[in-house]
């Protein structure tokens, strides 16, 4: 039975319990893909621009003969990586970038060799416009708020852990949010890539409950290098902030302890890349603590740039007195999901 082609929103239905083969070349895939997908390149970036010009230069049917040069030595070799992932299914998923050639070539091949195969309609492109129109959609957004220090990710955890929904913004852009936020870290995705994890994120949270409350950090739309869509950004801006009211020391004991162990190079690093915005006086003072191993005093002055900048923030939201929940407390992180859960229920 010839490859069956369906609508991005089946494709997605059938990609949670079958693999998804992405034909795109690696440098296609490396620069973002749907989250979940496998690399299964019908040419290398060499083949495709190869093959891509004579299309330009020539014609179609040049371009299916030299492609046809690359592809037919693979052919045993390709079955025997599809049978490898299917792992014992009949059933495979196939895209490339438009639902062209690509895509036809290995899903003629694997459908030849007995696999059930469906492809994308309209491939990657498609996929992408179902991405940015996700971030357009009104969600039951519920945001913890706080000054730095206050341990909202160790919340968001733990909220987690009591069966609510929770979409962990720094968790997918692989950034805790500050110049200190990727010490330690891999690199982060490129913005195409975030904005998918995101969209799946979104995705996951509505097919499980569509009306249950989203709990997220009450973030910077710039996160790292990547940034929240601007649609879902305003989502957010205008949701219910669960502001925890933790003192400055408790704060700064919980900022020594999660950043104090970190390379010593990379902090003083990004203590230099904010001196603009720190001020020099400030920004050296800061360095000279640190280097004394008088962490809890270099910190200190961090903590207070970083106070001021969150206070403007907050403050920059229309209807904020309506918005604002105040949880004050004497604790950081996961020991106050008791009382935003009571908030919330009330």
């Amino acid at each position: 039975m010839p490859a069956q082609r369906i609508d991005i929103e089946q494709f997605l239905s059938l990609a949670l319990l079958h693999p998804v083969l992405d034909v795109r070349s690696p440098g296609e895939f490396k620069h973002a893909h749907i989250p979940g997908a496998v690399s299964f390149p019908l040419f290398t970036d060499e083949e495709r621009k190869i093959v891509g010009t004579t299309y330009k230069q020539k014609s179609r049917e040049d371009a299916i003969k030299i492609g046809l040069d690359f592809f037919g030595p693979t052919l045993k070799q390709r079955v025997q990586d599809a049978e490898r992932i299917a792992n014992g299914s009949k059933i495979l998923l196939v895209h490339c970038w438009r639902g062209g050639m690509r895509s036809a070539a290995i899903s003629w091949l694997l459908d030849l060799f007995g696999f059930k195969i469906y492809t994308l309609s309209g491939g990657y492109k498609a996929y992408r416009n179902w991405v940015l129109a996700q971030f357009k959609k009104d969600y039951p957004f519920q945001l913890i708020g706080g000054y730095t220090g206050s341990g909202k990710t160790e919340l968001l955890n733990q909220v987690k852990k009591e069966r609510q929904q929770v979409i962990d913004l720094e968790a997918l852009a692989g950034h805790k949010g500050s110049a200190f936020g990727n010490i330690g870290l891999p690199p982060q995705p490129g913005q195409e890539q975030f904005e998918n994890k995101l969209a799946q994120a979104l995705q996951n949270c509505v097919q499980t409950n569509q009306t249950a409350s989203i709990w997220l950090e009450d973030e910077s739309q710039r996160i790292g290098t990547v940034n929240i869509p601007n649609e879902l950004w305003a989502t957010m801006r205008k949701s219910p902030v669960y502001f925890l009211d933790i003192p400055f020391e408790k704060r700064l004991e919980h900022i020594v302890e999660e950043y104090g162990q970190l390379d010593r190079d990379a902090v003083i690093a990004a203590i230099v890349r904010i001196t603009k915005k720190l001020g020099h006086q400030q920004a050296q003072q800061s360095i000279d603590l640190f280097q004394e191993n008088n962490t809890t005093a270099s910190f200190a002055i961090l903590l207070r740039y970083y106070d001021k900048f969150y206070a403007r923030s907050l403050q920059n939201r229309e209807g904020l007195e309506k918005l604002l929940i105040a949880i004050p407390s004497n604790q950081t992180g996961a020991g106050n999901v008791g009382a935003l859960l009571e908030v919330k229920k009330i």
